[in-house]
């Protein structure tokens, strides 16, 4: 797969604070891409420099093979953090004036609006001003001009942020769908359980330097620990718990399961595996729960931060 976004050895200084150091990341066309890390990490001033708010003071940026310029505007569409929506505008008229600056007709807006506002039926807003309209309203609009004239690349900042469970849900499958006609898709976000649901690779910057890249399955791999959740339903669980201790790494579980069966965490040896486990579990009683313990995007998020703090 080849990459639209390559960011090569960037550096940002804001006087004498380093925001990135020499950060390089390469973003597959057609994938969720997490841009992850703690506040003041350096997200924010890559983003910026993405959408050429601000210049790198040293490094490249190619957009689909070439350097990125002024003329790359309308291949990119961005919804920040901190929405940028006139209060005082009415929806119809922003939606228009927004979508007329990233290059469509007036009448090419008003179809690709007639359709959004249709599929989030949200038409009855057009004539009303964005400040009458509750935060989760407002998000809606702020989502529809950010991908209406379907630009090659999407970012994303927090687009949950200020969403109930539905709506977070729908924003979620309508990133995912646009992922699947062919957008390529920088997500950024402090919600670990939506990097889990969407995110094919990630990058995780923590204090202005790239820590961590990769795809997600390939880094959950490298942070397993080989370490099973066992629930066994045995008449000597005293005895099957000392018995494991001879043979593996086992430490208390605090998962619950419908019965009185005895519950731990044991961890595999590098002479061990998991069907000598199963095994050992079977011949002592029935086993009610045997489960892989994999490392979360919170845990590898977790972990990876204060390694490199």
């Amino acid at each position: 797969m080849s990459n639209l976004l390559e960011i090569n050895n960037v550096v940002k200084n804001y006087g004498d604070f380093r925001a990135l150091n020499d950060v390089s990341i390469h973003i597959p066309k057609g994938s969720v891409y997490g841009l992850l890390g703690p506040n003041g990490a350096g997200k924010t001033s890559l983003i910026r420099i993405i959408n050429q708010i601000t210049m790198p003071d040293a490094g490249s940026i190619l957009l689909d093979g070439e350097v990125l310029s002024p003329k790359h505007t309308a291949d990119i569409g961005y919804l920040p953090e901190e929405r940028g929506l006139y209060k005082s505008m009415k929806v119809g008229e922003q939606a228009l004036y927004l979508a007329q600056l990233k290059g469509l007709s007036k009448s090419e807006a008003k179809k690709k609006l007639k359709y959004w506002f249709d599929k989030f039926d949200i038409s009855a807003w057009w004539g009303k001003k964005i400040e009458e309209l509750s935060k989760g309203m407002a998000q809606k609009v702020q989502f529809i001009v950010t991908v209406m004239h379907e630009p090659k690349l999407l970012i994303f900042d927090e687009p949950f942020s200020g969403f109930d469970p539905i709506n977070a849900q729908l924003i979620a499958q309508e990133i995912l769908k646009l992922r699947d006609k062919g957008a390529t898709i920088i997500f950024s976000t402090h919600r670990m359980e939506s990097v889990e649901e969407m995110c094919d690779e990630i990058a995780l910057i923590n204090k202005s330097n790239k820590i961590l890249d990769g795809k997600l399955d390939d880094i959950k791999r490298e942070f397993r620990t080989n370490t099973f959740q066992i629930g066994l339903n045995t008449d000597n669980p005293k005895e099957v718990e000392a018995k494991l201790k001879e043979n593996f790494e086992v430490f208390p579980s605090d998962f619950k399961l419908l019965g009185n069966e005895l519950t731990l965490n044991v961890k595999l040896g590098a002479s061990n595996s998991s069907n000598e486990l199963l095994s050992f579990l079977t011949s002592r009683g029935e086993v009610q729960h045997f489960v892989e313990l994999i490392p979360s995007a919170n845990d590898i998020f977790i972990q990876a931060v204060n390694k490199n703090n």
